[in-house]
């Protein structure tokens, strides 16, 4: 299985779900939704046993979510990250943005979930592209809320 695309692990993952009786919902949970992550650092099955532990305490389905690299929001990333630092060309958030074009059309993130008890329990399969892509995401939306905050400011002080 290549570490830079889990299509491979997705289809696998759709075979053992179903192979187990349980159905698959579309749907990710979203961090304001209590819930439990599943630690299976080291584990690259851990996945299997978390669909064994949904199928044990009877949940009738598990969310699937997944996330692929789309080129159109790599191209908005990329126009972002010129935007804050023009002219620099060779800014880190710019080359950073144009080095994950090379992922394009892959998936990078898994999230397989089930409810139990009124708990979301949650199982997280990602890249190291992903994560860099998650935090250059982050980075750029702070440097956003500086600037809105910077030009609230400034309205503020002309009002006085």
């Amino acid at each position: 299985m290549s570490t830079d695309n889990l299509l491979s692990l997705k289809d696998d993952m759709v075979a053992f779900i179903e192979g187990h009786g349980l159905r698959r919902l579309p749907g990710y949970v979203t961090e304001d939704i209590p819930s439990i992550v599943w630690e299976g650092q080291g584990n690259p099955d851990a996945w299997k046993d978390f669909v064994e532990m949904a199928k044990h305490v009877g949940a009738p389905f598990i969310t699937f979510s997944e996330m692929t690299l789309e080129r159109e929001d790599l191209d908005a990333l990329i126009e972002e990250a010129g935007e804050m630092n023009f002219p620099d060309e060779e800014a880190t958030e710019l080359v950073e943005a144009q080095w994950l074009r090379k992922y394009a059309g892959m998936v990078g993130y898994i999230q397989l979930g089930f409810i139990y008890q009124g708990m979301a329990f949650l199982h997280e399969t990602t890249t190291e592209w992903y994560e860099r892509f998650q935090s250059l995401l982050e980075d750029i939306e702070s440097f956003h809320d500086i600037l809105i905050d910077d030009s609230h400011n400034s309205s503020d002080e002309e009002d006085n």
